[in-house]
């Protein structure tokens, strides 16, 4: 009898080891993701009765300091009230559309606007702190019509398949830290669209590569390319569209999620960033896709995220992950007001976060996506959001959801 209690007893302890073991390779086997807290404490108030306008560009430069640009002129006139002569009231002012932020989110700098020596775009879009310290700017103003940097209340993104004949903002910006002017490529209203090697048209945003010291520019809301510079001198390089073709500026017509992927991209360009083993990362914003290329253009792979996202599309901005190889993609998504936490490899969607509000975590047009070495997010939102914040990183988790919604502090352990 005592044989038969003992053999009971080892197979059930051989199965709760079974079990257990079991359950630690399912464990290990899950897909692991970068975690995230959204921060509602930062960035601190901003001084002198200032707000933001449209929030459409973010940077962070190695001392850790974040840097963005708004857009002054998408406020209304009932939140410049504290500019009349007399004050109407109290609230508020335009803050300088260059800000500059430390760690603890004081603001530690600010400029910006029309001076001597170069043109400050109509309506700036992005924002990028290179390696060197200095600061690149883009535009997207269309001309007269979008003297505000809006129209009807609404950012120029959702404008970006109108056909409209002025397309001022050709050119890119290079300042100091300090607000200097350095340099300008291209002039306004002079683009001969995208095969035109000296001016830009409608520039989304700008990238440098630190080994090359090339500029490369997602180009963008009028152009239909990427387009390469010395970043140093402003002299052309090289350009190309979608699939490492020659680009042109036919109209492709509406997007459709069910037809053949597109061969040209379509407007706007938003996004062209070079990943540390020199892959490049593009934004084909309303066509829901990124496509993947070597410096010199060469087309190696595309992937398409929420590819059934219609209106303003789903591909606004792209981030790498703090970690030396740069093993995450972090995908801004204006338009389902979501970020994406993406397996670069692969080009898989792993998890999702945020959804579509105003308050902590929630987002309304997140347009701009920014990481610093520590692992932080740092997202802007245009339309009505006007607004940074800053997620902080937790490590890395299993992924339990796909869809983590608001990423409240202490929500997740």
């Amino acid at each position: 009898m005592k044989r038969v209690y003992v053999l009971s007893a080892l197979v059930t302890l051989a199965g709760a080891f079974g079990f257990l073991r079991t359950r630690a390779v399912v464990h290990a086997a899950a897909e692991m993701a970068p975690r995230f807290e959204v921060d509602p404490f930062w960035p601190k108030p901003l001084p002198n009765h200032w707000i933001l306008g449209q929030s459409i560009g973010v940077s962070a430069d190695a001392q850790g300091h974040i840097w963005m640009v708004h857009r002054v002129g998408s406020l209304e006139a009932g939140e410049q009230h504290a500019t009349t002569n007399p004050p109407i009231s109290q609230c508020c002012a335009p803050a300088p559309p260059v800000l500059e932020f430390d760690q603890e989110g004081n603001l530690i700098g600010h400029w910006g606007g029309p001076g001597p020596g170069y043109d400050w775009p109509e309506s700036a879009h992005g924002i990028t702190v290179d390696y060197k310290g200095n600061v690149w700017l883009g535009g997207n103003g269309r001309g007269p019509q979008s003297g505000r940097g809006a129209i009807n209340g609404q950012d120029e993104e959702s404008k970006a398949g109108d056909k409209v004949d002025s397309f001022r903002d050709n050119q890119i910006l290079k300042f100091t830290q300090d607000g200097k002017f350095l340099l300008q490529i291209g002039k306004p209203g002079h683009s001969k669209g995208s095969n035109d090697t000296e001016n830009v048209r409608l520039a989304a945003k700008t990238f440098i590569d630190p080994k090359a010291n090339e500029l490369y520019v997602a180009d963008g809301y009028g152009n239909h390319r990427v387009i390469v510079f010395d970043a140093e001198t402003g002299k052309y390089k090289r350009h190309w569209g979608a699939y490492g073709h020659k680009p042109d500026d036919a109209d492709p017509g509406p997007y459709n999620p069910n037809s053949p992927p597109a061969q040209q991209f379509r407007n706007p360009v938003h996004c062209a960033m070079l990943a540390s083993d020199g892959l490049l990362y593009v934004c084909d914003r309303v066509n829901d896709r990124i496509q993947v290329f070597h410096p010199d253009g060469t087309f190696v792979k595309e992937a398409f995220i929420e590819k059934q996202t219609l209106g303003s599309g789903s591909v606004w901005d792209i981030a790498f992950s703090a970690d030396p190889q740069q093993k995450f993609l972090y995908v801004a998504d204006g338009e389902n007001d979501r970020v994406h936490i993406v397996d670069r490899a692969s080009l898989e969607v792993l998890t999702t976060f945020g959804e579509g509000g105003r308050q902590p975590g929630e987002f309304y047009g997140v347009h701009s996506i920014a990481t610093y070495l520590k692992g932080n997010i740092y997202t802007t939102e245009t339309y009505r959001g006007q607004r940074v914040q800053r997620f902080v990183y937790k490590g890395l988790a299993p992924v339990t959801s796909k869809d983590q919604r608001v990423l409240w502090p202490g929500k997740t352990k």
